[in-house]
């Protein structure tokens, strides 16, 4: 996809979802935006001219096809630069009739505008400096936010607090490269404008800021995509059951027969302002079966993806010698102890009493429940609240795009390279080159240094109108 970032052409769009509602907008941007949307506006007062109107403003009048009267409408007026696209713009609220927007449309392109490219008014909201790049690429972010934790990160990448950081960690390059380059304009006379040991101190602080800034990508990532949750367990234990006991609905296929389940469930449900993603995995056991071996190694991969682990265990099944050796197997696969491992008692309807001696042999948190009767499912939405806590948006900078995450990477290795040739007393010149690396990468990200390729890559992925 291209885009011309002087274009001087009048774009116009629906910006709302499509199909028919009670309300439509038509959104026009460019420098006639606002005489196209007069050329096809009667407006309520005889004497009042939609060009010449003030910005910040609506007004209420008719969408006339020659003399027939299409709809009544309100325009909102925008005056460059203070509008979303830096341009002239006019937004026109329309009845919800399809029949009425395409004709909105159809009115508009014969007075000479042009559809809009897919994220073409964010487009040149960034051209015109409005937004950069990460910026733009939260408008993104906003739009398909499901839940109160992204909504949260977009807005504060809207902001500007993710922006914000990065500009600081450019600008201390950029001072610091043109103190090196100093140097070579006196390379003659052997002076040295930047303190060495200064920078290898301003290298590791900056290393130290980068790698905060990858770390937190773990987390923005995992709220931006939901929050993964691996049930794991034995044949039978009642995975299933319990997936669809927390999703309420009949999602998992229930089963007496081990290894029903042999390829990972997945489903997505919001707790508490949280997207959760639950997997729901083939039972752990040694098989014959081919393809249950394929699920059961495919378990082994979500386990390794999630944040949060729910092991179920069967207590009809897991007294005594058996809840020894169902702990020991337990406890063999943590392996990480970044994750969260909750440990559940399924199937306490099929006992005389609720065995909390269990609790003895393991120091995991523990949870008994029946999901076969959605007994103490809510224990389970609780502990998973508080286990997330730590996902909880503190810092002010999180990364959840990945395109900044490989961006922040690449400047890493730069700034190590140029670290290794600082101590190993490389010339000058080559310093810069790795240094100015490393201002490639992180301007990418705000879009102080970018191609058409990447701007049609990021803004072909919004929706039209917007």
């Amino acid at each position: 996809m291209h885009f011309d970032l002087v274009s001087g052409d009048t774009i116009c769009a629906i910006s709302t979802a499509p199909g028919m509602g009670a309300i439509a907008v038509v959104r026009l941007s460019g420098k006639d935006a606002i005489a196209v949307a007069s050329s096809i506006f009667r407006p309520a007062s005889p004497k009042f001219d939609l060009s010449g109107a003030e910005g910040h403003r609506q007004y209420f009048g008719r969408i006339m096809d020659r003399e027939e009267v299409l709809d009544e409408v309100l325009v909102s007026v925008f005056r460059a630069p203070k509008s979303y696209t830096g341009e002239n713009m006019a937004e026109i609220s329309c009845h919800g009739s399809i029949y009425i927007q395409h004709r909105i449309m159809e009115l508009l392109m014969e007075r000479g505008a042009r559809p809009a490219l897919a994220g073409e008014f964010t487009m040149r909201a960034f051209a015109n400096k409005k937004l950069d790049l990460a910026q733009a690429e939260a408008v993104a972010d906003l739009i398909a936010s499901n839940s109160k934790t992204t909504h949260q990160l977009a807005m504060k990448q809207l902001r500007g607090n993710f922006s914000e950081k990065i500009a600081q960690l450019r600008q201390k390059l950029v001072d610091f490269v043109s103190l090196i380059e100093l140097e070579l304009d006196f390379s003659e006379e052997d002076v040295e404008f930047a303190d060495r040991s200064q920078f290898q101190q301003l290298l590791s602080e900056m290393q130290g800021e980068i790698g905060r800034l990858l770390e937190s990508f773990k987390t923005g990532n995992a709220i931006k995509q939901g929050i993964p949750v691996a049930i794991i367990g034995k044949p039978n234990a009642g995975k299933s059951t319990l997936l669809n006991a927390i999703l309420n609905e009949e999602k998992a296929i229930v089963s007496e027969i081990p290894g029903t389940t042999r390829d990972a469930i997945e489903d997505t449900i919001i707790i508490g302002g949280y997207n959760f993603r639950f997997i729901d995995t083939a039972g752990l056991r040694q098989s014959d079966d081919l393809i249950e071996n394929i699920g059961i190694e495919r378990t082994y991969e979500k386990i390794r993806q999630a944040s949060i682990i729910l092991y179920v265990c069967d207590m009809s099944d897991c007294q005594g010698v058996a809840a020894e050796e169902m702990l020991e197997e337990f406890l063999h696969l943590i392996e990480d102890e970044s994750k969260h491992f909750i440990l559940v008692g399924n199937k306490i309807d099929m006992l005389d009493q609720t065995p909390d001696h269990f609790r003895d042999f393991v120091e995991l948190e523990t949870i008994f429940v029946s999901a076969k009767r959605k007994e103490n499912i809510h224990l389970i939405a609780d502990s998973l609240l508080n286990a997330v806590k730590r996902f909880a948006l503190n810092a002010d900078t999180v990364v959840s795009n990945a395109r900044h995450y490989h961006a922040l990477l690449k400047a890493s290795e730069s700034l190590a390279t140029v670290q290794q040739n600082l101590q190993s007393g490389l010339p000058t010149d080559l310093v810069a080159i790795d240094l100015k690396q490393a201002i490639f990468y992180v301007g990418s990200i705000t879009g102080e240094i970018h191609t058409e390729e990447v701007l049609g890559s990021i803004f072909s992925k919004f929706c039209i109108g917007k």
